[in-house]
């Protein structure tokens, strides 16, 4: 699974324009979004990353994938300092952190990482699939790319 990274000028309607290229392809989002400033950042997720990808493109919308790994965390306090140090002792950059779920005292969270594989191997006990709502069991975050 990848996360589409835009970063772009805090203003009135930005994020609309972003998410309207998008749902133009008839593509269902997991959206995030947040300002610093003057400059902002989304982050979205689907499962049709095609189409995310030709909407912004078509739009002249600027973007970066990232690829995700999803993992859960118990729900208390220090678990996500445990793991994010995890990563970054094993040299991962985090782009993204998003909460999915939380249920049974788990959360699930999608990180965005530049190195997979060392994601994968720091975090092996704590790895989980999640699907986006309406994605198709073939393509899940945490088994596919």
């Amino acid at each position: 699974m990848q996360a589409f990274i835009i970063e772009a000028e805090n203003r009135p309607g930005e994020l609309a324009r972003q998410t309207a290229a998008i749902a133009a392809r008839g593509v269902n989002l997991y959206a995030y979004c947040i300002t610093l400033g003057s400059r902002g950042a989304s982050a979205f997720l689907a499962h049709d990353e095609a189409g995310v990808r030709s909407g912004l493109n078509d739009a002249g919308i600027a973007f970066r994938e990232v690829p995700v790994v999803t993992a859960w965390l118990e729900d208390q306090p220090g678990t996500a300092a445990a793991a994010t140090k995890k990563l970054a002792d094993a040299g991962v950059n985090i782009d993204l952190f998003v909460p999915l779920d939380l249920k049974d005292g788990k959360a699930t969270i999608a990180f965005g990482v530049d190195n997979v594989e060392a994601a994968r191997r720091v975090l092996s006990d704590q790895l989980t699939e999640w699907m986006i709502p309406g994605q198709p069991e073939s393509v899940r975050a945490g088994t596919s790319l």
